[in-house]
């Protein structure tokens, strides 16, 4: 189906942060799978672990204990805030589970008949259809109407328009009975989240009993610079889902959860694939990997080199670009309106040999793999570089 607009190229291999055409063309790859490919390409760990696992299980559902499962639950309660994981396939997956769990904390806690879900504008949750209402982006909701009732939206990073709308929620009674949000917004525009504005969501969450999930699905598993991006924000969520990263290429989601928020039973929520002995033994080796090298701080220390790399682009070019923003390994180049597009630079680029993703109409965004090198990072600005300056021969908003 023609779900996808690609671009007319084939990959066919790839080995580290490179990656090849069917021409025989080498990328210098800074998307990774969106956000996936969390040891690159061809991981020598991951190629290992994945086939010993096909030499055991692959798939039992969960009807039975899954060792793997259990061992790659362990690890993310031991080393986050969560105490329990329902796993799934996918971010959206995920995100489908924390509106579930959302409702029946609403029932089961608060009281709530029809409870709310609050969440951000320019946010991005999903494409399922309670994960694309819960995004507040109304482009996605186009075409799909009726949406899912229950949600509220409120500008990101703006306190007193969330507490305005968290009391006209509850001007009558309890209603609210989660707030859905991205410590940092990825596909809204890699905007960071506020520590003083999550701060007092924060507290308004604890003093009225409303959960407080994260969507983690883009910013966690170490590409913030930290194992989660709530710790870039000095608060704990009651939930948080994830995904893309946790694989490092193979298809999984999970949802964690506080013990406070335990509010699924059994028959409740399930999934036939979701926890897999396959994709629960590619999370150990990227959470082995991501504890062996050191690799969120790793993402930290390139991703102040690639944001300053950016933002000294923007300085010598600053009719075309704002300058730069982001976390760890998740940086955005902010372009300037009215001259080229961020798909129009992506495009450019990938005719010099680098693979970028727009973050919106204006900017550029980087997710390279976490094991990219200070080397790459110089080389992925030159080749930028060459193609805004390709750009802004093309454009004539920008001549």
């Amino acid at each position: 189906m023609a779900t996808y607009g690609r671009f007319p190229i084939e990959l066919v291999r790839g080995r580290g942060v490179w990656v090849w055409d069917s021409t025989g063309k080498r990328y210098l790859d800074c998307v990774a799978g969106i956000a996936v490919c969390t040891l690159g390409h061809s991981s020598r760990a991951l190629r290992r672990g994945l086939t010993d696992q096909l030499r055991k299980l692959q798939h039992v559902s969960n009807l039975y204990r899954i060792p793997e499962q259990e061992r790659l639950a362990a690890w993310i309660t031991a080393n986050s805030c969560a105490d329990k994981v329902f796993f799934c396939n996918s971010g959206a997956e995920a995100n489908e589970a924390a509106i579930k769990l959302a409702r029946k904390h609403g029932h089961a806690v608060r009281g709530i008949e029809n409870p709310v879900i609050l969440t951000a504008q320019a946010s991005f949750h999903g494409r399922t259809l309670a994960a694309v209402t819960a995004t507040g982006q109304p482009k996605y909701h186009e075409g799909f109407e009726p949406m899912v009732q229950g949600f509220r939206y409120f500008p990101y990073n703006d306190t007193a328009a969330f507490e305005a709308l968290l009391a006209e929620c509850e001007a009558e009674g309890p209603r609210v009975a989660a707030v859905l949000l991205e410590p940092l917004q990825g596909e809204g525009g890699v905007n960071p989240g506020n520590p003083a504005f999550f701060k007092r969501v924060r507290e308004l969450c604890s003093e009225r009993d409303i959960l407080l999930i994260f969507d983690e699905v883009q910013v966690g598993v170490g590409r913030s610079g930290c194992l989660w991006g709530y710790q870039k924000l000095g608060v704990e969520p009651d939930a948080l889902t994830l995904a893309k990263g946790l694989g490092g290429g193979v298809p999984i989601g999970a949802l964690a959860v506080k013990a406070t928020a335990d509010q699924l039973r059994a028959g409740e929520h399930a999934s036939t694939f979701g926890g897999n002995p396959l994709s629960c033994r590619a999370g150990l080796v990227v959470a082995e990997e991501l504890a062996r090298r050191n690799l969120p701080a790793h993402a930290e220390a390139m991703g102040v080199l690639l944001q300053n790399q950016l933002a000294d682009l923007a300085t010598r070019h600053p009719e075309l670009a704002e300058g730069a923003r982001g976390w760890g390994l998740l940086q955005g180049l902010v372009l300037q309106p009215g001259g080229p597009s961020a798909i129009e630079v992506v495009k450019a680029a990938m005719a010099e040999g680098l693979l970028l993703v727009p973050a919106g109409a204006q900017v550029v965004r980087f997710v390279p793999p976490l094991t990219i090198k200070p080397r790459h990072i110089r080389e992925a600005i030159r080749r930028l570089e060459r193609a805004l300056l390709a750009c802004r021969t093309t454009t004539p908003s920008a001549t």
